[in-house]
């Protein structure tokens, strides 16, 4: 996979020199470009942004430079990348849009700052490539590197042969089709006792069945205190007896549409 990034703050994006988006790069897996967006501004300040049209607090990216940049990008390459624009008013990033992404050849990135990139680029572009605005959450940061950062390592990590092992995504939270989207239930490793902490004793029991439903179990404990409205939204085909025995201990029943909707407090002890 091919990834190009044009940002005014190339150093911003060194992480991705290491750990396993790093080593996806030294093995040739990623092929990951950086590009400052200052060499196609053209004045002795290199001036990438200027006051918006209209006014109001804060600067614009000017287009010239956007619009070269791009263009040099598109021109050094073969087919057409999907253009991925960081904006808290785009459409939100979640693992769905990771896997989607994870199956293209090549992504471009613009992560911008200021008040963001002049309109014009992102319609300019958006009339012949397949442009994606994308926000990964309800806040505002500087710009759109963090972003970029975020998105890339869970694209990077999702391709063939980057994690050590393949199954490892399989069963993330909010992996598609995975534990009816719950999110993953807690983890142990050795050693067995821990300040006196002791590790669940299904976990060492050699028993894989039981195994897997404890896991499934917390996973929706987990789902049920930190984002209800995962299983809110759930498909309740995807839910067995088991897993019904386990929301209504947590004060769950089904709504007349057949989902589940919290009706009581947990009776689980």
């Amino acid at each position: 996979m091919r990834l190009d990034i044009v940002t005014i703050f190339p150093e911003y994006l060194e992480p991705l020199n290491v750990s396993l988006v790093g080593k996806a790069r030294a093995r040739g897996q990623l092929d990951v470009r950086i590009h400052d967006l200052r060499q196609w501004a053209h004045d002795k300040h290199n001036t990438v942004d200027d006051t918006p049209y209209g006014g109001g607090p804060g600067m614009v990216m000017k287009p010239e430079p956007w619009g070269e940049a791009l263009d040099a990008v598109l021109a050094s390459g073969e087919g057409e990348p999907v253009v991925v624009v960081p904006t808290p008013s785009g459409e939100p990033f979640t693992q769905q849009l990771a896997v989607e992404l994870s199956a293209k050849p090549w992504l471009v990135f613009t992560p911008a700052r200021y008040e963001g990139i002049d309109r014009r680029v992102i319609e300019e572009y958006g009339d012949r490539l397949d442009v994606r605005e994308v926000s990964i959450g309800d806040y505002v940061l500087a710009g759109g590197e963090a972003p970029v950062l975020v998105m890339v390592e869970a694209v990077a990590r999702l391709l063939p042969g980057v994690l050590g092992n393949a199954a490892s995504h399989q069963d993330d939270s909010f992996a598609p089709g995975a534990m009816a989207d719950l999110l993953e239930g807690p983890v142990y490793t050795k050693p067995p006792e821990w300040r006196g902490r002791t590790i669940p004793e299904v976990l060492v029991s050699g028993h894989h069945g039981k195994i897997a439903r404890w896991r499934r179990d917390e996973a929706f404990r987990r789902t049920d205190r930190n984002r209800p409205d995962l299983i809110e939204r759930a498909d309740p085909a995807a839910f067995d007896k088991h897993d019904r025995a386990i929301l209504a201990a947590l004060g769950w029943s089904p709504r007349e549409d057949g989902r589940f909707g919290r009706t009581s407090e947990a009776v689980e002890e």
